[in-house]
């Protein structure tokens, strides 16, 4: 099995995305409740899949323009949906799934810190800039 992520067709069912996402998403919610012991709510995942599609799209438009709200916007993304796509810890090491959720989870990891290396750029950058302004020019 091939794991991709199919959000071009989303229609009104949510797609292949959707249904994929329900199967993972119920895992979550079993374990949650069980380790946690408190009832996870039911949400209905065609807005889970929606407001992924809408966060990556105004998320990557604004960080071709240099945003670091876009930064920020895509490392919350990837934080939340990362652990429920790339569940590699319901498996076993034997599965031929497991290898292929390890590499998308260690590749979603290596996105995240190249967004915060990013954001710790751009601030750092944003900072010189303002102690360079302060000098001023004495004459004479």
């Amino acid at each position: 099995m091939v794991l991709r992520r199919p959000y071009n067709e989303f229609g009104t069912d949510g797609g292949p995305a959707a249904k994929e996402l329900a199967m993972k998403f119920a895992v979550l919610q079993k374990n949650l409740s069980s380790k946690l012991g408190v009832r996870v709510p039911d949400v209905d995942v065609r807005h889970l899949v929606a407001i992924n599609i809408v966060m990556k799209v105004i998320g990557g438009v604004m960080f071709v323009f240099y945003s670091s709200y876009a930064a920020f916007l895509m490392l919350l993304n990837l934080v939340l949906t990362t652990p429920i796509l790339c569940d590699f810890y319901n498996y076993t090491p034997d599965e031929p799934n497991h290898h292929i959720l390890l590499y998308e989870f260690l590749q979603s990891m290596a996105l995240c810190g190249a967004l915060l290396f990013f954001l710790g750029m751009k601030n750092s950058i944003l900072k010189r800039q303002r102690k360079k302004k302060a000098t001023k020019t004495k004459t004479v």
